[in-house]
């Protein structure tokens, strides 16, 4: 392809992006026309499919600086998404189909929604992984694309993407080719005012093979991907390019990174390039064929379909479409003592057992979390994955994984530490993305650790996530009735899991399920009390009930396994497990403070913990029977 249609083809997106900011007033022109070049050449590389974006052998392309949508939608546009021309020219704007930064199920031809800086990276890294598991369970015929991304400096700065490309290196993904635009700049200005490491160095020792190119030179650019595709080893691109290339006379200005350039500029930008000046959204029709990769995609998922034995497309049939009424749980005596991360852990087995695609792993807390599946081989050729201490990077990896298009993938951490990973915890909600958070060592039960490890805000912060249902049962046997709700959720999930033996109670639900969020575990005619708990504190909460009887006080108990579920009821039934004649006690131990919901009165923490042992700590912060009675009765 002669140089003069490469630079037409390059000039076409940069003109694209500039005029999709331009009459939005609001975006970023500067990257997207300094990474033209790059995706010009790149273009070429990719195996797509326009029409079946979820062909499995797809090459996956990530733009980590989800800022940079000017070129994303420009690209999809070009290579036959469905991004049409009037839908660029609402960039930006309430309901159209270009949005701000990426966002997936929202525009066809979208992998994963990015924004926050680092988490793309990380998503290409997860693509990868998924990528290799399959390439060793299903063969290296059937699973052979490549996975790319494409980020920036802000991405490279943020901690997340060094826990994730030291998991790459680690795990040799020679399947992976990051293309790093290195322009040097950042919103403040140049990047040396806070940033002087060597990235060469820094790729280099964590196992990457490292190429540095000029990246506005095309052949540059076409022989570094070569080499990054045939490497051994996951591949680092450093593309040093200016920010705003093309502009008439902002071209390496950190002033083109997020606002528009102006009439004039483009214009001027424009004649400069040989492009008309007053025309805008201009794709000429040779541009438009040289980027359309609809016939071409077809063909290939066509090949590749077509090159599978039977044996293949029957596992792969199989890893799709995953039975999950075919679980046999574990059962668990009445009466007995079992931490839910114990129940949790027989749980998840029985799931790996049944369900070919379901695997995961711990950021380095598998004996404690009870996360390992016994007998299953650890990844990337079996089901155990060590994330090593990588909260936030496991879970933004491992929202890409559930994404792949075969599996279905868990991460656990201790539930404090869920902390470190709420960005990615957001994005999976945001984008319906059902990856699974096994959280332990849920409350002040933690104990001797003290307040460090004391997780006390986090349920009301997790249970104020749109669409995002934090499980916490009270028992074994909620935990199973949990993970059969959850399994079957358009959207992530977590299971707040205890580390003290909790007492697995009879099946006594009067009305409602698990799958209600909340459910009446005892009526007592005549009641006045209704008491609403979670966890641990449900048994607390019946024990101090009988307490209550034996004084002539009457309370219903509700157990409330998913707060997320329970808020989504209609009012019928709220009403049916939460009787408006009486009054309404929830205890919670953590701040509980959207019980407030439904309750008159809530006792929680209004603390952090303390250090001691698990019983001290509770009798210290008023989580006994003896107390609770007495808290119950003064508040009547």
């Amino acid at each position: 392809m002669s140089k003069q249609l490469l630079q037409k083809q390059a000039d076409t997106i940069r003109f694209l992006a500039a005029d999709m900011v331009q009459k939005a007033n609001s975006g970023h022109p500067g990257a997207p026309m300094g990474m033209a070049d790059i995706a010009t050449v790149l273009s070429s590389h990719l195996n797509l499919n326009p029409a079946n974006e979820k062909w499995l052998n797809r090459d996956r392309l990530v733009f980590s600086g989800g800022h940079a949508t000017g070129l994303v939608y420009s690209l999809l546009h070009l290579w036959g998404f469905n991004v049409s021309l009037p839908d660029m020219r609402e960039f930006r704007q309430l309901n159209s189909k270009t949005p701000g930064h990426p966002e997936y199920g929202h525009t066809h031809g979208i992998e994963i929604t990015t924004g926050p800086l680092g988490q793309g990276i990380s998503n290409a890294v997860g693509f990868a992984m998924a990528a290799k598991y399959a390439q060793n369970t299903l063969g290296k015929d059937v699973i052979n694309h490549k996975v790319y991304c494409l980020c920036g400096d802000g991405d490279l700065q943020e901690g997340i993407s060094y826990e994730a490309c030291a998991t790459a290196g680690h795990l040799k993904l020679d399947n992976l080719v990051v293309i790093y635009d290195s322009n040097n700049i950042t919103i403040e200005g140049d990047t040396s005012i806070a940033w002087s490491e060597n990235v060469k160095k820094r790729f280099q020792a964590i196992d990457f093979e490292v190429f540095e190119i000029d990246g506005h030179n095309f052949d540059q650019i076409d022989k570094a991907i070569v080499a990054a595709k045939a490497s051994s080893k996951p591949a680092l691109i450093i593309a040093n390019t200016a920010i705003g290339k093309g502009a008439a006379s902002m071209e390496g200005s950190h002033h083109t990174h997020g606002a528009p350039l102006g009439e004039d500029e483009i214009k001027a930008s424009k004649i400069k390039a040989g492009f008309d000046p007053e025309e805008t959204f201009a794709v000429p029709y040779d541009i438009k064929g040289a980027f359309d990769k609809l016939i071409k995609g077809v063909e290939a998922e066509n090949a590749w379909t077509n090159s599978l034995s039977a044996e293949s497309k029957a596992k792969i049939e199989e890893l799709q479409n995953p039975d999950f009424d075919s679980i046999v749980y574990p059962e668990f005596e009445a009466d007995s003592s079992v931490a839910t991360r114990d129940s949790n852990h027989k749980i998840l087995n029985a799931i790996a057992t049944a369900i070919p695609g379901f695997l995961g792993g711990s950021a380095d807390l598998a004996p404690s979390n009870k996360t390992e599946l016994k007998g299953m081989g650890d990844f990337p050729n079996g089901k155990n994955i060590h994330f090593g201490i990588k909260e936030h990077a496991m879970a933004a990896m491992t929202n890409a994984m559930n994404l792949y298009g075969l599996y279905r993938v868990f991460s656990a951490t201790f539930f404090v530490f869920s902390d470190y990973l709420k960005p990615s915890a957001r994005i999976a909600a945001l984008a319906s993305i059902p990856q699974h958070f096994v959280w332990t060592h849920d409350s002040i039960g933690v104990g001797e650790d003290g307040p460090t490890h004391q997780p006390i805000e986090h349920l009301s912060q997790f249970r104020a996530l749109p669409n995002f249902y934090t499980f916490r049962p009270a028992d074994a046997t909620e935990n199973v009735e949990s993970w059969k709700v959850a399994l079957k959720l358009n959207a992530p999930s977590a299971f707040v899991c205890s580390r003290q033996g909790l007492r697995v109670l009879k099946d006594t639900k009067e009305v409602g399920t698990v799958a209600n969020g909340g459910y009446l575990i005892k009526k007592r005619e005549g009641a006045t009390v209704t008491i609403m708990a979670s966890g641990s504190e449900l048994m607390l909460a019946m024990q101090s009930a009988c307490k209550l009887e034996d004084a002539g006080i009457k309370a219903n108990i509700v157990s409330v396994p998913c707060f997320d579920l329970l808020v989504e009821q209609d009012r019928e039934y709220i009403d049916s497990i939460i009787d408006p004649n009486t009054k309404v006690f929830a205890v919670e131990a953590a701040r509980g403070m959207e019980y407030y919901k439904f309750a008159d009165v809530v006792y929680g923490m209004d603390t952090f913990g303390a250090s001691g042992p698990a019983g001290d700590l509770f009798k210290e912060f008023g989580f006994t029977i003896e107390s609770l009675v007495e808290r119950i009765k003064n508040d009547l």
